[in-house]
């Protein structure tokens, strides 16, 4: 594959990015990978998007929003971004582009906000000005209902299908994991809606059920992903105990929780009825112990061509990389990468320059790369 001259002028950029800092080697089944630090004094990054230059956009926890450039410089906080409810589990969460981004700079950001009552999921969209300084003409265009008094639990991650739809993942709140199975309401559930914001076209029509409910009986989904060649998305999701998951969500199913679940509870009682029922869907695969699955990202790049089409996904309490390989939609292998890091893994995310980047989730937050050793 040869590479055009932008490309390899943004490669080179983001190389330089990481040069000076501190570099650590993992080995790998494509061969010895290198870790080194983009960007650094992040405070509790969550999601990250990157724009068509090259440039990211990171989210912090707490509620700001920062360009990082090519050359690893943080911005100021871009201004403009709706208030967050920066409690526990809360705060600014995941950041997507619009698919149009090119044209109409739209991007979409999900958040903890703050209500009467407690707190929810919500998700705005708005236009980051030429400058990428301030986002404009907020909006927010949907809101998980009902309101719930927990700090727990949001999800939430942001996917654009191949229509043009957006994916939201939610949490069940925690204190609300039963409400996973009352589909006339958004908690524990997962949702497809219109840019603008209500129900997308081709939901499941099923009697009971909120209209912009795609699938029901999730626990607290923070990876999500497209496969590159079936469309069909893919996510993570947080167990208890031994119950973390990767499902294939489909229109109208039910994924279980809490009725059916690997996991157990953290006091050791046991959750729910077992770990099948007639009407539930099983998971792809599940990991006991747990590792804490966060952001997902499947890889389509040329650096590594023997982890085509390969799932993977960041472990906030295995502090590490999982590469699942995957055959239509079986994972049809695992192989865990880093360990030994000693880094959250919050995102995962493919670079234009083909590399995989991460962010490293504290209170000194990192943007880090890996690619191959030199």
């Amino acid at each position: 594959m040869r590479l055009s001259t932008p490309i390899l002028a943004l490669a080179a950029a983001l190389l330089a990015a990481g040069s000076g800092q501190a570099q650590q080697r993992f080995a790998s089944s494509a061969g010895e990978l290198t870790v080194e630090t983009v960007a650094s004094g992040l405070e509790h990054p969550w999601g990250l998007a990157f724009l068509p230059d090259g440039r990211m956009l990171v989210t912090e926890r707490p509620g700001r929003l920062r360009l990082v450039g090519t050359d690893g410089k943080l911005s100021p906080p871009i201004t403009g971004v709706p208030n967050v409810a920066a409690r526990g589990q809360g705060g600014l969460l995941d950041v997507a582009l619009d698919p149009g981004f090119a044209q109409n700079r739209t991007v979409y950001l999900s958040f903890a906000e703050a209500r009467a009552g407690g707190s929810g999921t919500s998700v705005a969209r708005a236009r980051l000005n030429a400058r990428g300084t301030a986002l404009e003409g907020v909006s927010v265009i949907f809101r998980q209902m009902p309101t719930v008094s927990s700090n727990l639990h949001f999800g939430s991650r942001l996917v654009f299908d191949r229509s043009g739809a957006l994916f939201v993942t939610v949490g069940d709140r925690y204190s609300q994991r039963d409400q996973a199975q009352n589909p006339a309401n958004h908690i524990g559930k997962i949702m497809r809606i219109r840019p603008e914001g209500g129900a997308a076209e081709g939901n499941p029509k099923v009697q009971g059920w909120q209209p912009e409910i795609w699938s029901i009986g999730h626990r607290n989904v923070q990876g999500a992903a497209l496969h590159p060649q079936t469309g069909q998305l893919w996510t993570a999701e947080h167990g208890a105990r031994g119950g973390d998951e990767v499902n294939t969500p489909k229109a109208g199913r039910n994924y279980g929780w809490p009725v059916i679940t690997f996991g157990i509870d953290y006091s050791g009682a046991k959750i729910g009825e077992g770990t099948a029922k007639a009407g539930m869907e099983q998971p792809l695969l599940h990991w006991d112990p747990s590792i804490a699955p966060s952001g997902a990202a499947f890889y389509t790049g040329a650096v590594w061509p023997a982890w085509k089409d390969s799932l993977f996904v960041g472990a906030l309490a295995g502090s590490m990389l999982v590469r699942l390989s995957t055959q239509g939609e079986s994972v049809t292998g695992q192989e865990r990468l880093l360990e030994g890091l000693g880094e959250r893994i919050r995102d995962v995310r493919q670079g234009p320059d083909g590399f995989i980047y991460l962010l490293a989730d504290s209170s000194e937050g990192k943007v880090l790369r890996v690619r191959p050793a030199k």
